[in-house]
């Protein structure tokens, strides 16, 4: 389930024609090692991972639409930032990783 939002995450950064060319390099190598980070947590963590998912799923929906509605963007960043607090101390690869994917996203004339 996990993997498959990352595979969505990456097709649609891969078919998105409102991102530049550069961010979207950037981008889909911080999903690469996301896809990474994710295949190494252990099952008790797997909810929490899916949160991370769904709302980096949900940011990258967001950010690539044709016509952005900043609030949603807002919210959705938010969500994807309040999901991998947690996990802080215990992945900090993980957690720079997400931080950086929601950084690039907020960072694009939204």
């Amino acid at each position: 389930m996990i993997e498959d939002r990352i595979q969505n995450i990456e097709a649609r950064l891969k078919s998105a024609q409102t991102v530049p060319d550069e961010t979207k390099a950037e981008l889909l190598e911080l999903i690469s090692a996301l896809k990474s980070e994710i295949r190494n947590l252990p099952e008790t963590h797997e909810e929490q991972a899916a949160s991370i998912a769904g709302f980096a799923e949900a940011s990258a929906h967001e950010v690539t639409r044709s016509q952005r509605k900043p609030q949603l963007v807002e919210a959705a960043l938010t969500g994807l930032k309040s999901s991998v607090e947690e996990f802080e101390a215990t992945h900090p690869t993980l957690t720079q990783v997400v931080n950086r994917i929601a950084f690039i996203l907020s960072n694009m004339g939204i």
